[in-house]
């Protein structure tokens, strides 16, 4: 059966350098042999340093941007062969979630006109029923209807990013790409917000590619994840074969970071050396040699390739099999004290209360003037 989306073998190189008659003489390998595929239903977490290429990646799929070379395939079609009418079309099928509430939305419409946009765009709802959709919209994301006739400045950036997923679900689509979409609230609304769109896939059968460099996050959303660095996919496995035993010394260094909310928790904690390799040189070999604690002479000259193992979960390291285990980077002993588990709970909960679906119904919130 054939994935929602396949990825292969997708290159992104943007140019940051022209010598004196305008030919590029420096480039940004941004993106750099990415392959991945997402089914329909599943949440596929992109997940690395900043930098490592993930909006890159998320762009490339929809066409914001164009490919150098590789192929992004939406339902068995290539989208580098869509003609205009046929990508305006293909747009209402796949929708992004961008990172900041506050510079998404344009501060000159109110909420009603920014959900009545993509409606009118794809011609969508008769004129007549617009307003009773917008409403329907609002509910959906767990607002009130009565806020449509408000501007983004009068909301908080978790009422803001409830705005901007009702607008990306205005149209109907099967996939959704959540580009860091959490990352700018505050950690009691972060689980608000990532409760929200679980409900919605259930609901509705979305397929998400969730952007982020929080592995916590991830951990609580994700079906399967690939990690990045530098341009490339380092390692792919479904969430809870990944989180319990990373493979790539890379992913065990992004897991040993999480802070754990457990105070007597022991692991060892694995501290990268050096700096970050820039994308305009990215070095030969595996791109992590420079940092990885495990390099042998091998690694610095040739680069590995992703390889899965009998389960699936793929790996690009020459020395997979030689690693220790990776249980000792991970808490093994402690457990929350009742107080922490009462919080986590209450934060998990929503303030509000929950709704029909587990989606918590937000009330307007006093301005401070």
């Amino acid at each position: 059966m054939t994935a929602l989306l396949e990825v292969d073998n997708l290159v992104k190189h943007f140019v940051a350098d022209r010598n004196l008659f305008g030919r590029p003489r420096a480039f940004v390998k941004a993106v750099d042999g990415v392959s991945f595929a997402v089914e329909a239903g599943e949440t596929l977490a992109l997940v690395g340093e900043s930098g490592c290429g993930k909006s890159t990646v998320s762009r490339l799929v929809l066409r914001l941007i164009e490919a150098d070379s590789g192929s992004v395939r939406f339902e068995g079609r290539d989208l580098a062969a869509l003609n205009a009418d046929e990508l305006r079309a293909f747009r209402r099928k796949a929708q992004i979630i961008f990172q900041d509430p506050y510079a998404s939305l344009n501060p000159r419409m109110t909420v009603g006109q920014i959900l009545t946009e993509p409606l009118v765009l794809h011609e969508l709802v008769p004129s007549a029923r617009r307003r009773e959709r917008v409403e329907e919209l609002l509910r959906v994301v767990g607002l009130e209807p009565r806020f449509a006739r408000r501007y983004p400045h009068e909301f908080s950036g978790g009422q803001r990013q409830r705005i901007a997923i009702a607008r990306a679900l205005a149209v109907e689509p099967r996939l959704i790409i959540c580009d860091e979409p959490v990352s700018a609230l505050d950690v009691s609304i972060r689980s608000q917000i990532l409760n929200l769109l679980r409900d919605l896939q259930l609901r509705l059968g979305l397929a998400y590619i969730f952007v982020s460099h929080d592995l916590a996050v991830v951990k609580h959303i994700a079906d399967r994840v690939a990690v990045m660095n530098l341009g490339t996919i380092v390692e792919t496995a479904d969430a809870q074969s990944l989180f319990s035993a990373p493979h790539h010394p890379y992913s065990r260094a992004l897991l040993s970071a999480i802070p754990v909310p457990k105070p007597h928790a022991k692991r060892g904690r694995i501290v990268l050396q050096g700096e970050m390799p820039s994308a305009l040189n990215p070095p030969s070999g595996c791109r992590f040699h420079t940092r990885c604690p495990h390099v042998v002479a091998r690694c610095r000259s040739e680069q590995p390739a992703l390889v899965a193992d009998a389960a699936g979960h793929a790996t690009a390291c020459h020395r997979v099999a030689e690693l220790p285990p990776a249980e000792a980077i991970l808490p093994h002993d402690g457990a929350f004290s009742p107080v922490l588990e009462k919080l986590v709970a209450a934060f998990s909960g929503g303030t509000e209360g929950a709704g029909k679906f587990g989606v918590d119904t937000v009330a307007a919130t006093p301005r401070a003037t």
